[in-house]
Parts: structure tokens; sequence; C-alpha cells
């Protein structure tokens, strides 16, 4: 059986990405592809808006908890092992999620699919940096973010495409195909790692992270609707998120193999970049939960219409991986995650001067400005945040990597939605002090008519519009806020260290 890092040549290396990558596109996908079909799982399921919430949090906190102990797996069952296992645990699940008859079976089936799901993204990450060598990781992370990147984004077009033609059960139907080849390819191309029989696991770490994982995701995923901390709930959850989370650190810098070695987080780059792909995760979800509504409830598109314009943002995101990949090794990886930071914060700017009659070619324009901006952030940073960490931590290393992307995820869509409510609530309150039928300008001749003031209807009329307006407002808040915390992230780069560039090429090349 052939170790890891044997796949010298170009064309098994090419078939080994291609059979991993199905696997990761899969996974991406999966994030997002599902949320669209939420209103008719919920008229399927007879359950209420709170109900069907938890098809979605389900998924989420079961992922969340799965991702930490991917590493240890690895190391103990092999990685191509593994690998199999978890294609072959979220193909099936996948479809008994489509074939579900009750919101019971939909809950437990998207629970199995999160954690069988979990690793797919880290081990796809590790194998790719074993398969190809330290000079050519620019163009495996380029490759591999193809799939990361572009399947959140792509998700919502997809998954509305397949509800609105066939019906919501061919979301999770559509995995099947991915699946099956992903698991031929990982069978037949994949090289296994050695297994470390005598590596111990640390249950007890384990748990005590899982618990303040699922207790951080469900505060995040219900504080909104529960009022935040005026819900005693919320209070529970964030007291357990912390108390579990203290005796998890404590307990990793006191036992004596502990579930993480904090040896691993002494990497300066892997540290730095761990809270980069944070912030990076709080921009491209956050923007792709605040993008649909903006433009259905305000500017009444069709759900299918909204994915179309929704995905150039992933022809951005394309396109800058394919620049990427060429140009990594030849300008300082740093100088190229600066240049994202610099796009992705343009678009945001631009998306703060929307209105309700802003042209479809500009939020398309913006999209693939924004999508240029994340992919040059996300492969090189991908890349310097591994460049110095030792080989036999890459598994540890790219499963907190996707933990703190998804974690990052969760709570940036948190904070906008939670921003939304609120600054909603507030612009209303303060457009509609002014709104009185006294004002020179409420006497206008060229007043729609149906804001008549002196009718109910056209009392409740206007009171929409203001509404509408309010909202309008509060989503460029959102967009601006964004804007900023990606700009607060530029100073982290000066953290980076300069990868090391390799002096030796690749010996297989000449093969």
């Amino acid at each position: 059986m052939k170790e890891a890092g044997a796949a010298s040549r170009p064309f098994e290396r090419g078939l080994i990405t291609v059979s991993i990558m199905l696997a990761t596109i899969m996974q991406a996908l999966d994030t997002t592809i599902a949320n669209v079909a939420l209103p008719h799982m919920q008229g399927s399921m007879s359950a209420t808006q709170d109900q069907i919430s938890w098809v979605l949090t389900s998924y989420i906190v079961a992922a969340a908890i799965m991702t930490p102990p991917t590493g240890v797996l690895a190391a103990r069952l092999g990685r191509k092992r593994l690998f199999a296992v978890m294609v072959t645990g979220f193909t099936i699940a996948s479809m008994l999620c489509g074939a579900a008859s009750s919101l019971v079976e939909i809950v437990l089936y998207r629970l199995l699919q999160g954690a069988f799901g979990a690793g797919l993204v880290p081990l796809s990450q590790a194998v790719l940096l074993d398969t190809y060598p330290r000079e050519k990781h620019g163009s495996a992370m380029a490759m591999w973010g193809v799939g990361v990147m572009v399947g959140p984004i792509l998700g919502p077009t997809l998954g509305g495409y397949l509800t609105e033609t066939y019906d919501w059960r061919w979301v999770f139907y559509i995995n099947l195909p991915f699946g099956i080849l992903a698991l031929i390819g990982i069978l037949a191309f994949v090289p296994e790692t050695p297994r470390d029989r005598r590596r111990g696991f640390d249950f007890f770490g384990f748990a005590v992270l899982s618990l303040a994982i699922a207790a951080l995701q469900l505060m995040l995923d219900r504080g909104e609707s529960q009022d935040w901390f005026a819900s005693t709930e919320i209070v529970a959850e964030a007291m357990l998120a912390g108390l579990f989370l203290y005796m998890f650190l404590v307990h990793m810098f006191t036992a004596r193999e502990p579930f993480l070695e904090p040896a691993l987080f002494r990497d300066r780059n892997l540290a730095v970049g761990l809270f980069l792909i944070f912030m990076v995760g709080v921009v491209l979800l956050a923007t792709l939960a605040l993008l649909p509504p903006f433009l259905q409830n305000l500017m009444g598109f069709p759900v299918l219409t909204t994915g179309y314009v929704l995905a150039p943002r992933g022809v951005g995101t394309m396109i800058a991986m394919v620049l990427v990949g060429r140009l990594i090794g030849k300008l300082d990886t740093r100088l190229l995650i600066l240049l994202g930071i610099g796009l992705t914060a343009l678009s945001l700017w631009e998306m703060s001067g929307f209105t309700t009659e802003v042209p479809v070619s500009t939020i398309v324009w913006t999209g693939i400005i924004q999508g240029l901006g994340l992919g040059f952030i996300f492969v090189p940073l991908s890349t310097v945040t591994f460049s110095t960490l030792a080989p036999h931590y890459r598994n540890e290393g790219t499963a907190m990597y996707s933990l703190m992307r998804n974690i990052g995820s969760s709570i940036g869509i948190s904070i906008v939605v939670t921003l939304l409510a609120q600054n909603t609530q507030v612009n209303h309150a303060d457009i509609a002090n002014v709104m009185t039928p006294f004002r020179t300008m409420l006497q206008s001749p060229w007043l729609p008519q149906a804001w008549n003031w002196h009718t109910m209807s056209g009392v409740t009329a206007l009171n929409g519009e203001v509404t509408r307006q309010a909202a309008t407002i509060a989503y460029l808040n959102d967009f601006t806020f964004m804007m900023w915390v990606t700009l607060l992230s530029a100073p982290l780069l000066l953290l980076l260290r300069k990868p090391r560039v390799p002096a030796v090429v690749e010996p297989a090349a000449t093969e």
C-alpha cells in the first residue's frame, strides 16, 4: 500500500485531486443548498418556522462537534479509510434526508449528515498538502479552494433550481452521484497514511470541547429568535459554552496526552491564519445570508432569479483561484491576501450604497468583485497558514482551520441578523417620528394616492413603505459593518512569516 505523499506523477496527482474535490464540493454545497428549500420543507412536514430551523441547526452543530476529532481519527484509522467512511456515511445520510417523512426523521438524518461531512473538508486539504510538494502548495490550495468557496456560493442557485423544477428532496438526492464518484476515486487513487494505534483518544477533552461548541452554536443559532440575553435559554447556553471552553483549555495545558496538543498553536502562521480564516468566515456566509432576503423581500426577485443574480460571485472566485495559482511563489503571499482584503472591502463599500432600485448589473458586478477578493484571500491564506507547520500536525491543523471558518460563519450570521432586526426597528422609529400629515412634503400632489393619511388603508400602506425603507437602511448598515471587519483584519498580515520558497525543483517533475 502506498504511503501518503507517494503520488509523484502529475497524472496520479490529478486523479487524487479530482476524487477529493468531488467530496469537498458535495459537502460545501450542503452548507447552503438546503436554505432556499426550507419553506417547501416546512409545508411538507407541517412544521412551524422555529421547528423547521432545526434542519439547519442540527447539521451545523453536528458538523462543528465532529470537526476537531478528524485529526485523531485519521491517525488511528488511517486517512484514506476515514475519508471513505465519511463519504459513504454522508451520501447515505443525504439519501435518508431526501426520503424523510417527518420532522424528527429529517433532523436526525441531518445530524448524521453533519457528523459524517465534518471531516471531508479538512481531510481533503490535508491530502492535497501531502500529495503536492511544498512549492506547489499554492496551486493545490487554489484547486481545493474552488470547492470550498464556490460550493456555498452556488448552493442557493442550485437549491432554488432543484426545488422549483423538481422537489425539495432533490437538494439531498443530488449528492448521490458526487458521493459514488468520490468514493470510487478515493478507494482507487488516494494513498493510505500509517496508522498510529498507540495514539490515545482524550475522551474528556473531546467531550468538553464538543459541549462548548454545541452550546455556542445553539446560542448563535437561536439567539435572535429568543431575544438573546433576555432569554434564560441563551444565558444558560452562553454560560455553558464559557465553562466548557475554560475546562477544555485547562485540560489541554495540563493533561499528559490532550485532545489537541498545545504545540500545534505555537506555530505563529497557523495561529494567525486561524484568526484570519475566522474573519473570512464572518464575511463569506454573512453576505450570503443577507443578499437573498434583500433581493426577494425588498426588490421582489423570485427565488430562481435571486440564485442567478448571486451565481456570478462564484465566477469571480474561480477566476481568482486560477490567477492565484499562477501568482503564488512569484509574489509575496501576504500581498495577495492584502489585495483580496482590498477587493472584498471595496465590494462591501459599493453594497453599502445599494437602494431598492439598484440595477441588476451593479449587483452582479459587486458580486464578481467580492468573489475575486475572497478568492485572493482564501487560497494564499490557506497556503501561508500551513507553510511553517510540521507535517505531523497537518490533520489537526486543517481540522481547526475548518472549525474556525465555520464558527466565524455562525458568529457572522448571528451578528448581522441581529443588527438587521435591531436597526430596522430603530430606523422605523426615526423615520416615523418625522412622518406627520403636517409636513409640507407629505402634502405633495406627486405622492401615491394609496398613501392617503385619511384612510386606514393609506396609513397601512405608508407604514409598509416606512418599514421597507427602514429595512433597506439596516441592510446597508450591515454591509458597512462587514466592510470595517474586513479592513480591520489587514494589520494581522504583519504577524505572518513569509513562506519559505524551496530552492530545489521537485525531482518528480523530471521523471
